[in-house]
């Protein structure tokens, strides 16, 4: 039976045996769960979707695909005009610049 030994900071290496047989990972969370009065057992957290559920604030306004698409060509548009040239301002069309 593999043991450990807890160091005076409360840390505890877990056996290589054991981390083999439970696929544990450097950085992998571990949740410990109550058994019996005194008892605990331990697995690899794993992660759910529902656990992100509230993460983030409810919106005030669902904002539409149409919606998007105009703020995406009024970006689109100040992008443009901020790269254009100056040189033709002035010129009236069909003349040289």
């Amino acid at each position: 039976m593999p043991t450990a030994t807890m160091t005076s900071k409360g840390q505890i290496t877990i056996p290589i045996k054991v981390r083999k047989a439970l696929g544990l990972k450097p950085g992998v969370r571990i949740d410990f769960y109550e058994v019996e009065d005194g008892e605990y057992a331990f697995r690899p957290k794993t992660g759910s979707i529902m656990e992100m559920r509230g993460c983030l604030p409810k919106l005030d306004h669902v904002v539409t695909i149409e919606e998007m698409d105009r703020a995406i060509l009024d970006h689109a548009a100040k992008l443009d005009a901020a790269t254009r040239s100056d040189a033709y301002e002035g010129v009236t069309p069909g003349e040289a610049a």
